[in-house]
C-alpha cells in the first residue's frame, strides 16, 4: 500500500480537521488536543454526514448533522448499533503526515 505526503502536523488545528481527496473518496485528517492524529472516511456511518466538520473531543468527533459521536481509533459509533467508519492507516514522520492510500 503506497504511502502520500499531506502535508505537515501544523497544518491542522488542535481539535480540528482537513480533508484530503483520494480517488476512494474523501479522508478526514483529525488532530486530537494532544497530537495524535487519525484518519478515517468522512462519512457518518448513521447519516453520512461529514465528519470533517465535526467537533473533536478526547478521541472521538461528534458528526455535525445528529451528534452521533464516533472514535477516532476505530471509527466505532460510540452508541450501540450505529456502525462504523472505514479507518485509514496515518503515520508522522519528523512533522510530515504520511496516509495509506490504496491503489
Amino acid at each position: 500500500m503506497p504511502w502520500i505526503d499531506i502535508g505537515s502536523l501544523s497544518d491542522i488545528p488542535r481539535r480540528g480537521a482537513r480533508v484530503v481527496k483520494t480517488p476512494k473518496g474523501d479522508i478526514a485528517v483529525f488532530r486530537t488536543g494532544n497530537d495524535e492524529v487519525y484518519a478515517l472516511h468522512d462519512r457518518c456511518p448513521h447519516k453520512g454526514g461529514p465528519l470533517s466538520v465535526g467537533i473533536v473531543h478526547d478521541r472521538r468527533v461528534t458528526c455535525p448533522l445528529h451528534g452521533l459521536a464516533v472514535d477516532l481509533r476505530t471509527g466505532q459509533a460510540v452508541a450501540p448499533d450505529e456502525g462504523c467508519t472505514p479507518t485509514v492507516k496515518i503515520e508522522v514522520i519528523n512533522g510530515t503526515l504520511r496516509l495509506a492510500v490504496d491503489d
